[in-house]
């Protein structure tokens, strides 16, 4: 009788045929986690308020002088085309005394109250809160301006808080000296 002939297989084909890919391809998994880990980072840092801290100085700089340390001309000084707003669909437009679009972004300017328009208590009210409307036209239309920070940066209803200036004085100084606005006093005041 022959002899038998015994065919061996080896375990370790079988083996590298079942390991998992993180463990065939480790140059892949330490790429994959190293952008999970900066991305988390990225979003930790902003919301942390680490990256307005460290981009502050330019911005105030920039502020100071209308041009950014490079040389270039910033968007600091701001100019458009306003009407009083009449459609939905709101792009460069004011809404009242106190509230505009400009850009497809709603700002309300934050150191003033002016009088309601859309639900006025009283007629004194709706006529002055139109005179209100009419001269922030005038007044955005006028010369560009700037829109400086505040102590927060949104209100309640998500309108960018904002002080508008123009050489260096607030848009709401001169509304409040022509009898249109009160100052923010942390609460609207009756016009009636």
């Amino acid at each position: 009788m022959p002899p038998r002939l015994y065919l061996v297989r080896s375990n370790r084909s079988r083996r590298s045929q079942r390991m998992p890919w993180w463990v065939k391809f480790p140059i892949a998994y330490a790429i994959a986690g190293s952008f999970m880990l900066g991305a988390l980072v990225v979003v930790g840092v902003d919301r942390s308020g680490l990256a307005q801290w460290l981009i502050e100085p330019r911005i105030s700089a920039v502020a100071s002088t209308g041009v950014a340390p490079s040389g270039v001309a910033t968007p600091a000084r701001m100019s458009a085309h306003f009407s009083v707003c009449s459609t939905r669909n709101r792009v460069t437009c004011v809404v009242d005394g106190d509230t505009f679009w400009l850009d497809g972004v709603k700002y309300r300017i934050a150191d003033l109250n002016t009088p309601e328009v859309s639900s006025p208590s009283c007629p004194h009210e709706a006529a002055l809160g139109q005179r209100a409307t009419t001269r922030l036209v005038s007044l955005l239309n006028a010369a560009p301006f700037t829109l400086g920070d505040y102590e927060r940066d949104e209100d309640q209803y998500g309108r960018k808080l904002r002080i508008v200036e123009r050489n260096g004085r607030s848009i709401a100084d001169t509304m409040i000296a022509e009898g249109l606005a009160h100052p923010w006093r942390g609460k609207r005041e009756s016009w009636c």
